[in-house]
């Protein structure tokens, strides 16, 4: 083996080794924060069964008070994002996750509809910024090459959330009457202690930059510290050097917004209201519980594949635009469905589109974005992808329920939302094309 060999075997098996690290180091735990972050965001669906009625709750006064948690995380998930680069991943998701933990154990103290929608807003601010902060994080520590197959493993998290949340809020739910507390009471304060809990860990656990990972070894953080530079560098897109406002006026940005938007009103407004839509078929609490977590566990399996075939083609287009075509085709499909059975394929199918759209697009639209509008941008796009996902298509369920009576019909403007985001999708994914062909022809001329 000459040297020119050898130095390539050595610097693949750094490469290997280096990403290994990082992945085992920061992976599994980030998952168990935004599982706890998805538990506490989504355990008002299960509470739902419990406190809507103590409370006098209709599904037009729940709809928007499940809505208010994601408009105020659209108001705050910008600045949240900055200031985790002005003051580092470590202490900034530890804040994040403390201050949400509080929000949510305190929710048991709710006595009407005034007191949730206050919760609820608090809750969304203070989980502002969580997951395209993570998403950014990441982006300091994982090369491009794997960044969809590790961002597909690190979400796996969200569908997760529901198979372990359902059956678990079902079992709280249970304990109504102890200590003289309604089982929702429980609900609400035992899944916040733990998230208080791992926000503490944060402080300790993780590290802010590669430079200054002592778990690695010297040569591996150079070689990591390296590659990152490197990429950052390379990035140039057309929002380079847009500010914040700017930002939200992109298309480009917008864009991107609208086709996220159709993955986070599956996952939000299914997440808030699938419980009822499965209790109306004449099921039982614990029931409802155990069988609303099986399309989450199908999903959470589909979407670590989906991610790995993207990477392995490195293909992102399609990996996303599949996934949308499965969202519209399951929520249209529940209107000619009058069984829970096929209901809950239906339900499936859209909810493994949902979770497996997530690794292939923020692989590509963290590639759209330069290294210095990364930031601003991923928090922008989540940002108004949930005001949409959340903040309208929750509402506008809760309105066509209560007026129809139908949960099928109250699903189908998702659908739309689909079809409208594919379309959005390949046009940019066009002019993403076209503007790489004319720098590389500049580059050559």
């Amino acid at each position: 083996m000459n040297i020119q060999d050898h130095t390539q075997e050595h610097n693949a098996r750094l490469e290997a080794e280096t990403i290994r690290k990082v992945t085992w180091r920061l992976i599994p735990f980030l998952m168990v924060c935004y599982l706890l972050a998805f538990i506490d965001r989504g355990n008002i669906g299960m509470a739902a069964l419990q406190m809507n009625h103590d409370l006098g709750i209709t599904p037009k006064i729940f709809g928007f008070a499940g809505s208010l948690f994601f408009i105020s995380y659209f108001l705050f998930e910008v600045p949240s994002n900055l200031a985790l680069q002005k003051f580092g991943a470590r202490k900034w998701i530890a804040r994040i996750m403390i201050t949400w933990g509080i929000v949510t154990a305190s929710t048991a103290l709710v006595q009407g509809q005034t007191s949730l929608f206050i919760m609820r807003f608090l809750l969304g601010a203070a989980e502002a910024g969580f997951f395209p902060g993570v998403l950014l994080y990441l982006t300091y520590w994982i090369p491009a090459a794997y960044r969809g197959r590790l961002i597909a493993i690190f979400m796996v998290a969200v569908p997760m959330a529901s198979f372990i949340g359902s059956p678990l809020s079902a079992m709280l739910l249970e304990t109504d009457g102890m200590l003289g507390l309604r089982g929702w009471h429980w609900l609400f304060i035992l899944e916040g202690i733990p998230t208080v809990l791992i926000g503490l860990v944060c402080l300790f656990y993780l590290t802010d930059r590669p430079e200054q990972a002592r778990w690695l070894t010297e040569e591996q953080r150079n070689w990591l510290s390296a590659r990152m530079a490197q990429e950052r560098a390379a990035k140039k897109t057309s929002s380079a050097h847009l500010t914040i406002w700017q930002l939200f006026r992109s298309k480009e940005v917008l864009g991107m917004a609208l086709i996220c938007a159709t993955a986070s009103s599956a996952g939000s407004v299914l997440g808030i209201w699938q419980p009822q839509l499965i209790k109306s078929f004449g099921l039982t609490v614990m029931q409802t519980g155990l069988v609303n977590a099986i399309p989450y566990v199908i999903a959470s399996v589909v979407m670590v594949w989906w991610g790995r075939h993207s990477d392995k083609n490195n293909e992102r287009r399609w990996h996303t635009a599949i996934p949308l075509a499965l969202i519209a085709l399951g929520m249209l499909g529940t209107l000619l469905s009058a069984s829970l059975v096929t209901t809950m394929m239906l339900l499936s199918c859209v909810l493994t589109g949902a979770y497996s759209f997530k690794g292939p697009f923020w692989a590509l639209s963290s590639t759209w974005l330069s290294s210095a509008t990364a930031a601003a941008g991923l928090a922008a796009i989540n940002a108004v992808s949930n005001l949409i996902g959340g903040g309208l298509m929750i509402n506008v369920y809760g309105w066509i329920k209560e007026e129809t009576g139908s949960h099928a019909l109250a699903l189908t403007p998702i659908a739309a939302l689909a079809v409208c985001s594919i379309i959005t999708l390949l046009a940019l994914s066009n002019g993403a094309r076209q503007a790489a062909r004319n720098a590389a022809a500049n580059a050559a001329a």
